[in-house]
C-alpha cells in the first residue's frame, strides 16, 4: 500500500522523536536509532522536516529499488559517515556507563556496542554494511586502547571506515508483520537501555560520578581542539539542557553546584570502602603493590576456578565471581582525593549546571 505524505508529516509531528514516521514508512532501523537518541536530540527530527518528502517516496518505490540492490555500490555519504562516528561514541559512552563493571569489558563489551552503533546507521534507508567486517574491526581496535575511556573514538572511527567500505543496497525480503516488527524494534530498546535503567537506580551516585569522570576525561582530551571539543560537549549534554528547558531553570547556581561537590564527595567515600572491602577479599592490607595484587589473584583464581571445584561448584561460582569482581576495582588507579578540583571533572559539572567555568565553587 502507498504510503501518504500527510500521514507521514502527521506522524512526525505527533511521534517524530519516537521514530512513529520511519515506523510507517518501513524504516525500522531510523525507528529504532530515533527511539535510542529522541530524535538525535531532537537536531535530527526537526533536520528531517525537509527530508520527509524523499522518505517518502523512497518508500513507494522500495519495491523496484530492492530487485535491483544487487548491482552496484551506493554512493559514499560523508552525512551517513559522521552519523555512524557520532552514534558510535554514543553507544560506546551508554556502555562504558552501565556495562564497565563486567570482565574483559574493553575487550568483548565495549567494541560490540560501538560496532552495533555504527552498523544501525549503516541499516538506515536502503542500505546496510557487512556485519563480520565492521564488528571485527572494531574488535581488532579496541585491544589497542585496553582500560582507556578515549578508546571508542578510534574504535568507532574503525568501524565506521569498515562499514563504509563495505556498504552495499539491502537484499530483497519478504514484507514482515507490524507485531513481527515492532517485538524486534522491542527487544532491541530493552537490550540497550536495560543496563543503563539499572545503572542509574541502583547505583545512582557512583553512575552520577562515572558519568562526569568520563565525560571530563573524554572531553580533556580534546583540549588542543577547542572547537571540536565545543562540538562534542555540546552534542554530548544536548539532553540535559533541552530537559533544562523544558522543566525550568529551578534556581541552579553556586550553592546547588556545592550540593553536586558533597554528593561527589560521598561517591568518593563509597568508593574507599569497596576498596576495602576488595583489599579484604584478597587477603591484602592498604599500600599493596600492583605485583602482590596481581599475584594474589592468580592465586586465588587456581584455588577457585570452577573445574578445580567440581564437588562444590556452587561455593566455587560465587567465590570465583567475587575474585573477579575485587580483581576489577583493585586494578584500577587510585584517584586523589583533590582530583574534584583539579581534573575536568569539575568543569564538565559546571557545563551541565550552567555555571561560568571560572566561577568558584
Amino acid at each position: 500500500m502507498a504510503k501518504g505524505l500527510l500521514m507521514t508529516y502527521t506522524l512526525w509531528a505527533v511521534g517524530g522523536p519516537a521514530g512513529l514516521h520511519h515506523l510507517y514508512l518501513g524504516r525500522d532501523s531510523h525507528a529504532l536509532l530515533w527511539m535510542l537518541t529522541l530524535g538525535g536530540g531532537g537536531l535530527g527530527w526537526l533536520w528531517e522536516f525537509w527530508m520527509l518528502p524523499s522518505f517518502v517516496a523512497q518508500a513507494n518505490r522500495a519495491q523496484e529499488q530492492r530487485q535491483g540492490s544487487g548491482r552496484g555500490t551506493p554512493p559514499l555519504s560523508l552525512i551517513r559517515f559522521v552519523a555512524q562516528m557520532i552514534v558510535g561514541m554514543y553507544f560506546g559512552l551508554v556502555a562504558l556507563i552501565s556495562l564497565s563493571f563486567m570482565a574483559s569489558f574493553y575487550i568483548v563489551g565495549l567494541p560490540l556496542a560501538v560496532g552495533l552503533g555504527v552498523l544501525l546507521v549503516a541499516a538506515i534507508g536502503n542500505q546496510t554494511s557487512d556485519l563480520k567486517n565492521t564488528l571485527g574491526a572494531a574488535f581488532l581496535t579496541s585491544p589497542i586502547f585496553y582500560g582507556r575511556p578515549i578508546a571508542i573514538l578510534p574504535i568507532s572511527l574503525a568501524a565506521s571506515i569498515t562499514a563504509q567500505k563495505h556498504r552495499r543496497y539491502k537484499p530483497s525480503v519478504g514484507s514482515e508483520t507490524l507485531s513481527v516488527r515492532l517485538y524486534r524494534l522491542g527487544l532491541a530498546y530493552l537490550a540497550f537501555t536495560g543496563p543503563l535503567v539499572h545503572s542509574v537506580l541502583c547505583h545512582t551516585a557512583v553512575t552520577l560520578s562515572y558519568v562526569a569522570d568520563t565525560l571530563g576525561s573524554f572531553l580533556s582530551w580534546f583540549s588542543f581542539f577547542p572547537l571540536l571539543g565545543r562540538l562534542l560537549e555540546s552534542v554530548l549534554l544536548l539532553p540535559f539542557r533541552a530537559w533544562k528547558l523544558l522543566v525550568g531553570d529551578h534556581g541552579i547556581s553556586s550553592s546547588y553546584f556545592q550540593e553536586w561537590e558533597k554528593l561527589y564527595e560521598f561517591v568518593h567515600s563509597f568508593q574507599d570502602e569497596k576498596r576495602q572491602l576488595a583489599l579484604q577479599v584478597f587477603g591484602l592490607s592498604e599500600g599493596a603493590t600492583n605485583e602482590e595484587i596481581h599475584g594474589r589473584y592468580r592465586e586465588l583464581v587456581k584455588t577457585w576456578h570452577p573445574d578445580h571445584n567440581r564437588y562444590q561448584m556452587e561455593e566455587a561460582q560465587r567465590r570465583f565471581l567475587e575474585i573477579q569482581a575485587a580483581y576489577e576495582v583493585l586494578r584500577q588507579p587510585r584517584k586523589p582525593r583533590e582530583s574534584w578540583r583539579s581534573n575536568a571533572t569539575i568543569n564538565t559539572f559546571k557545563r551541565v549546571l550552567g555555571l561560568p567555568w571560572w566561577s568558584s565553587g
